[in-house]
């Protein structure tokens, strides 16, 4: 299986305007997904911010046809946003642990998240997730995390993970402690977009919300 992701900013005032040209182009757009076998396909919003996460079978090529259809289809919608990423070419990957990916999807919780890096410090992000590679070892994460993925663009960091939800438990008093050293760090080299730290800052950030999936 390969991933995909895209994200953009979506321009002053043309939200609404973004999210009434998505469900326009929808029935197109799943028919494009369906045809060409791309698997587990969202879009995510929080404040201004798009991300857009997607699979497909290692080797699958979109052909010339239906890359114009790609290409049609993304003009439908274009003027509402501009790119964060670059269109045909893989945002940097910051750290991956994908675990045991369940297929069915039933019982997942998707999660997704979104941060700023502060100039300057994209190379220790990366350098203080490879340590955590190196920490697993070669070992695969059974649950409930899974297809957890970082990718950065822009100076942006976009996260995804699938959360088994028949697996999780409530953290105990050492995973914690190792919550509350980890984010003291990360939060002096990057801004949080999301809430996903708020119990620990005190601050008030937007949930990541999807605004669509096709499984």
């Amino acid at each position: 299986m390969k991933r995909h992701t895209f994200a953009m900013k979506v321009k002053d005032g043309q939200m609404n305007t973004y999210r009434k040209q998505l469900g326009m182009i929808w029935p197109e757009l799943t028919a494009f997904l369906d045809r060409n076998q791309v698997r587990n396909f969202s879009i995510w919003n929080a404040e201004n911010l798009i991300f857009g996460y997607c699979e497909t079978v290692d080797g699958a090529v979109l052909s010339a046809e239906e890359n114009t259809v790609k290409e049609a289809l993304t003009a439908k919608i274009e003027d509402t946003f501009e790119w964060i990423s670059t269109p045909g070419e893989p945002m940097r990957l910051m750290y991956q642990d994908f675990g045991v990916v369940r297929e069915n999807k039933e019982l997942i919780r998707h999660r997704m998240f979104m941060t700023k890096l502060k100039p300057g410090c994209e190379e220790e992000y990366k350098r203080r997730h490879d340590r955590l590679v190196e920490k697993r070892r070669g070992a695969v994460t059974q649950g409930p995390d899974s297809n957890f993925s970082i990718w950065n663009a822009g100076g942006y960091i976009f996260g995804y993970n699938e959360i088994d939800t028949t697996m999780e438990t409530e953290p105990t008093e050492e995973d914690k402690k190792f919550t509350v050293e980890w984010e003291t760090r990360q939060l002096e080299i990057m801004d949080w977009i999301t809430n996903d730290v708020d119990w620990l800052t005190g601050a008030h950030h937007t949930a990541s919300v999807r605004l669509a999936w096709h499984a």
